[in-house]
């Protein structure tokens, strides 16, 4: 683990891994160091807002030394998200494998998934799980509007997204459940280390 300087206010802690990025990140939020304002977990990364009257230096040699959790979820359930698979690219990403759709459908459900990270738009969680089988290229030209709720693959991640906006994910299916709600607090039903189930058969 290493930890860097990033501007005035904040460090970029390296851990090397996406399991001890979330494992990081549970024990910075249980810790509640003094003058960390917000804790952004990455792939391989957390940068550690602070405020910009904190000692850094002092919070630079505190985190390496935080225990951190065994499981950043622990025996928590996975959150379930219902699919319906009717997705414009489902056909596409049979031929693109060169498995039927529904074996595309059965593996994309059937994965285990974990929120790996946040980002590209609010709620936006990338799913980290995905059957190597189904890892296929971002579309050659994104779309203008993808439709809020559309479940997506691209690489070797899968998502649904929370609002409306471009994207140049493959479409697999949609889902009805809000990933993205101002009223709720926190907003974003995802958060990065959550463990996720796609379950097929979600209603039109």
């Amino acid at each position: 683990m290493r930890v860097l300087r990033a501007g005035g206010a904040a460090l970029l802690v390296e851990t090397g891994d996406l399991a001890t990025a979330h494992r990081l990140n549970a024990a910075l939020r249980d810790a509640r160091l003094h003058g960390v304002v917000d804790v952004v977990p990455g792939e391989q990364t957390v940068l550690v807002v602070a405020d910009p009257s904190a000692d850094l230096d002092r919070l630079a040699a505190r985190i390496p030394k935080l225990r951190l959790p065994g499981d950043a979820e622990g025996d928590v359930d996975p959150v379930e998200i219902p699919v319906v698979y009717d997705g414009e690219d489902l056909d596409e990403v049979a031929a693109l494998t060169g498995l039927s759709r529904d074996e595309v459908v059965r593996r994309h459900s059937a994965a285990s998934y974990t929120v790996a990270y946040l980002g590209f738009s609010p709620g936006f969680g990338y799913l980290s799980g995905l059957d190597p089988a189904l890892h296929v290229a971002r579309r050659e030209s994104p779309r203008t509007a993808v439709p809020a709720g559309s479940v997506a693959i691209a690489g070797p991640y899968a998502a649904v997204y929370p609002s409306r906006s471009p994207g140049g994910w493959r479409l697999l299916g949609h889902s009805g459940l809000p990933l993205w709600d101002v009223t709720r607090d926190p907003p974003s039903l995802l958060r990065p280390g959550m463990r996720v189930r796609l379950v097929p058969g979600g209603r039109s």
